[in-house]
């Protein structure tokens, strides 16, 4: 059966660089408490390809299972095989916009489209549509705080400023295409409640949406 997923991966390579996101700032002094302006942005993304192989288990790509990679497909694998690359450490049914959030330190997420084949003669049966969260098996770990990817942005992110009220998220350590302008140090229900040193708000999401951020 063939899955049409999207991703911000393609490569092996391109999984070891940082996917850079588009965030909402806003820049001034604590408001009282209201929330920052805009929504957060999306993250770019390609339209590889999903093969679920026969005998994988009932549910394709389900928590704890694992992934291959390839320059446009991605197929579920044994974990203990050696073209086993990433692990699915959450999965949903529906969309991420109307689904659980992915736990804080994904690295990048896989949009499942549904399949229903008319008649079910390898076994593998339909598929809904869903999402599964992954995490690299090895390093690099673009989600981890400070590794300029991943699809959320967490405390501990570097974001450089863009202008116009926007920002985007960039490793660091500096290896990213942009060097770091701001690291989010706390986040927050209320822009009141950021530190005194704060130079950036940036919308997070979540029950604490407002990140702080200090220049670095």
């Amino acid at each position: 059966m063939t899955m049409h997923v999207r991703s911000g991966w393609g490569t092996r390579a391109a999984l070891a660089a940082a996917v850079a996101v588009l965030l909402t700032g806003c820049r001034g002094a604590p408001d009282g408490g209201a929330e920052e302006d805009g929504r957060p942005g999306e993250r770019r993304t390609a339209t590889p390809t999903a093969v679920l192989p026969s005998g994988y288990g009932a549910v394709f790509l389900a928590v704890d299972e694992c992934s291959s990679f390839g320059r446009t497909s991605f197929t579920e694998v044994s974990c203990g095989s050696e073209r086993a690359a990433a692990r699915v450490v959450a999965r949903h049914d529906g969309t991420v916009r109307g689904g659980p959030r992915c736990p804080a330190t994904t690295d990048f997420v896989l949009h499942i489209s549904e399949q229903r084949p008319s008649s079910d003669e390898d076994g593998d049966g339909s598929v809904p549509r869903g999402y599964a969260c992954m995490r690299h098996l090895q390093p690099p770990h673009p989600g981890d705080p400070g590794g300029g990817g991943g699809p959320r942005t967490i405390v501990g992110d570097c974001v450089y400023d863009l202008g116009d009220g926007k920002v985007r998220e960039t490793a660091c350590d500096g290896s990213g295409e942009r060097r770091p302008e701001f690291e989010v140090t706390k986040a927050v229900d209320a822009r009141s409640k950021c530190p005194e040193s704060t130079a950036l708000y940036v919308r997070l999401g979540g029950t604490t949406p407002v990140g702080c951020a200090r220049p670095v």
